[in-house]
C-alpha cells in the first residue's frame, strides 16, 4: 500500500477518533450541567465545630462540669454550633457552645475548634412567649 494512501487511511481513524472524542465531550458537559451544583454530603450548617479531645468530650444540659451530662462525641465528629457563652472555665478557656442537635446541649469550647464565628447567646433572637399565652396570665 503506498504512503499515500496509507496516510489518507490514517486521517479518516483520526477524524473518526476526533469525532467520537467531540461527542463524549459534549455528552460529558451535558450531563455535568444536569448534575446538581453541590454533589457532595452536605456536611452540618455553619457554624460548626470539631471535637479535639482525643477522648472524646461530653455534652452538658448546662454549660457546666457539674451540670448532668447528657451524650458524648467522639474525637473529630462534627457538630453545629447555636451560640456560645462565657462560663466555667475549663483548660484555661471560659466559653461553652450550644450545639444544634435535636436535644440541644453544651460543649466546653477548650475542646472544639470552630469553623468561623460563632455568636454570643445574647444577641441570637430567641422565640419569645406571645403576649397571649395562657401560661403568662396564669394565676396561682
Amino acid at each position: 500500500m503506498p504512503t499515500t494512501d496509507l496516510l489518507a487511511a490514517r486521517g479518516k481513524q483520526l477524524a473518526a477518533g476526533a469525532g467520537a472524542l467531540t461527542a463524549a465531550l459534549a455528552l460529558g458537559a451535558t450531563l455535568l450541567a444536569a448534575a446538581p451544583a453541590h454533589a457532595t454530603t452536605p456536611g452540618p450548617a455553619k457554624p460548626f465545630g470539631v471535637v479535639t479531645a482525643k477522648t472524646g468530650l461530653s455534652q452538658r444540659q448546662y454549660p457546666s462540669t457539674d451540670s448532668s451530662v447528657r451524650g458524648h462525641l467522639h474525637h473529630r465528629a462534627q457538630v453545629g454550633l447555636v451560640c456560645k457563652v462565657r462560663t466555667q472555665s475549663v483548660g484555661g478557656n471560659t466559653v461553652w457552645y450550644l450545639t444544634r442537635e435535636e436535644r440541644p446541649v453544651w460543649v466546653a469550647a477548650r475542646y472544639v475548634t470552630s469553623s468561623g464565628a460563632v455568636r454570643y447567646c445574647k444577641d441570637v433572637q430567641r422565640v419569645r412567649v406571645q403576649p397571649n399565652h395562657p401560661a403568662k396570665h396564669a394565676v396561682g
